[in-house]
């Protein structure tokens, strides 16, 4: 097995312990107690002064130090409920409408956003559509930007062309980034579950709910408890026909759904040093399919070329501080692992991919949040350049941001003869990439692109496979990385990337 796991968690007055890997031992290890006596000095000792911090120092993990930041406090535990400010507040089409009558209601007619700056409205869900419900919620944003003053909306005004929309930028989790919004030490919320998207880059990010989220528009802060955190190694070199999914379908399907329930997932080890800013946004982004309250990687040069090449704000990163406590540890090889998939219907449904090359399909999608990055279609366009020939089932592309867009016609896809990735997928055969937006990932209206209104089988790169998840209830959803969805394309059946790679 690929991987160890390791329980030390200390509390105040107990201790629990556990050093065996056998699920017997494990679990009566939970639950194993152990009081600690101390015996007091047998004659008087000189007290020590103290340091010059005004205490002696504890060591905080990732999360807990950007919280006890966050709150001034020089020292947090797990289970702590504290005051947070918060630094940014991310909404979009679906929620931003509600957040707003909330903070309206609570906060009075008269009340003004607590910082127009801080405040991030991206539409992106529900735009491509003439539903007239979904164009409305549009609307509105637009109406309550202007009443307070909001700096950053990223409006679209001519659905019939998204590039006459310079303002428009598209999936709300990857124009954070790239608009120059994700910042290492920072706390973002957002009423969105995939906000962790942005741990990524070193700071607490955690998907809200509308009324926490007109909260924070009156206040700038949040009642939160503090999460326990799991740390994630992740050791050895990538094999060339493994990405940053594969990982994260490998984590989810060993602890579940439920295994980080309201935990801070935090992920380090050569490999995570080694992986792009986008993959580490792969692994961050589908934190919240194993239940997490926020994904976390620690920054480095690669976080901060990223950064400073989008903005000149200026930021504070932090680190785990060694001997920090951890309630689990994670050791993954990632050099011994192979391609995966989540099977219907749950993401923690990890089967390997060679092992389904009995399931026919009918769709392969790439695109979302998870899988519409320009090196998802970057490694898409590369497999299909490699397998030459023709899609055989209809294969929907959605880049998530214009940039992305741009990225697919515009950028050459190394080893593929100065291709771009769209002049490959043109070749292939594949749908002509969409006008970017969140699409199909969630369903929406029936006319939504690629959306799935019979119950079909699709292969993709996007982040759940619940009943209904991509529109029909009776669709079947197989997760995957690009790799995986595009050799899925080339042979009309659940593929191994390594059969073309």
């Amino acid at each position: 097995m690929a991987f160890s796991a390791m329980h030390s968690h200390v509390l105040s007055g107990e201790v629990q312990l556990s050093n065996c890997k056998s699920s017997h031992c494990k679990s009566r290890a939970q639950h194993l107690k152990v009081s600690a006596a101390v015996s007091a000095p047998s004659a008087p000792v000189e007290a020590r002064r103290p340091a010059a911090t005004g205490g002696v120092k504890h060591a905080m993990t990732l999360t807990e130090k950007i919280l006890a930041k966050h709150s001034d406090n020089t020292r947090l535990q797990p289970g702590a409920n504290i005051w947070t400010n918060v630094d940014k507040l991310l909404t979009h089409d679906v929620c931003g409408p509600g957040t707003f009558g909330i903070f309206e209601k609570e906060f009075g007619e008269g009340a003004q956003v607590w910082d127009p700056e801080k405040v991030i409205i991206i539409p992106d869900h529900y735009i491509f559509t003439s539903d007239p419900r979904a164009n409305r919620n549009v609307d509105i944003l637009r109406d309550m930007v202007a009443k307070y003053g909001i700096k950053y909306f990223y409006d679209i005004t001519d659905r019939a062309d998204f590039r006459a929309n310079p303002d428009y930028k598209g999936v709300c989790h990857i124009a954070m980034a790239q608009e120059g919004h994700c910042l290492p030490g920072e706390v973002l919320f957002g009423t969105d579950s995939h906000t962790c998207n942005a741990g990524a880059f070193g700071q607490f990010a955690s998907g809200i709910g509308n009324t926490d989220a007109g909260f924070i528009l009156g206040t700038g802060k949040l009642l939160i408890k503090v999460p326990p955190s799991i740390r994630f190694v992740l050791d050895g070199e990538m094999p060339p026909y493994l990405l940053a999914k594969d990982i994260i379908l490998q984590i989810i399907g060993e602890i579940t759904v439920a295994g980080g329930t309201y935990k801070a997932m935090e992920f380090s080890g050569e490999a995570i040093q080694a992986m792009s800013m986008e993959e580490r946004m792969t692994i961050c982004n589908m934190v919240v399919e194993a239940g997490a309250k926020n994904g976390i990687c620690p920054p480095d040069a690669i976080t901060f070329d990223y950064v400073q090449q989008r903005t000149d704000a200026p930021f504070e990163a932090v680190q785990a501080d060694a001997g920090a406590s951890y309630v689990e540890e994670y050791r993954f090889d990632v050099s011994k692992l192979e391609p995966l998939v989540a099977a219907p219907h749950s993401p923690d449904n990890r089967k390997k991919a060679a092992d389904c090359s009995n399931v026919n399909i009918d769709r392969v999608y790439i695109g979302s949040c998870t899988g519409g990055k320009t090196e998802d279609f970057v490694a898409a366009a590369k497999l299909m350049h490699q397998a030459g020939g023709k899609v055989k089932v209809p294969t929907y592309l959605v880049p998530a941001t214009q940039k992305v867009w741009m990225d697919v016609y515009g950028m050459p896809v190394p080893g593929c003869d100065g291709k771009t990735a769209a002049q490959i997928f043109q070749a292939a055969g594949c749908d002509t990439p969409a006008s970017p937006s969140c699409a199909a990932c969630l369903g929406g209206p029936k006319d939504t692109y690629a959306r799935m209104n019979k119950p079909e089988v699709c292969v993709s790169t996007t982040n759940r496979n619940f009943p209904g998840r991509m529109g029909h209830k009776d669709g079947q959803v197989y997760l995957a990385s690009p790799y995986t969805a595009a050799a899925s394309a080339m042979t009309g059946r659940v593929a191994d990337p390594r059969d073309f790679l």
